[in-house]
């Protein structure tokens, strides 16, 4: 077998930390944890016209619905906005 080829093979044995191969344990814990959900509230500040495309970009990318955002709310600066999401997510 060549140089390269053995360094090929010696390579997931070296990234698992294993020499058999095995699931490491930190892998094995984290999928034995049941998830959980926890609430997270995205917040966005800038101009209408940046909120308002952050808020479109979002819905296209599908992480949240348009309707799902708070209203445009006016900041204490003058041509601010902010605008509010309240999500759940899954966490381990």
């Amino acid at each position: 077998m060549t140089q390269s080829k053995k360094f090929a093979k010696s390579q997931p044995a070296q990234f698992l930390g294993t020499q058999s191969g095995d699931v490491p344990p930190l892998y094995s814990s984290f999928q034995d944890s049941s998830p959980r959900r926890e609430r997270i509230k995205h917040l966005l500040i800038g101009s209408p016209k940046a909120v308002t495309a952050t808020i479109h970009l979002l819905h296209v990318l599908g992480y949240a619905n348009v309707r799902d955002w708070s209203p445009l709310l006016p900041t204490a600066n003058s041509n601010e906005v902010m605008s509010i999401l309240n999500r759940q997510i899954l966490t381990q």
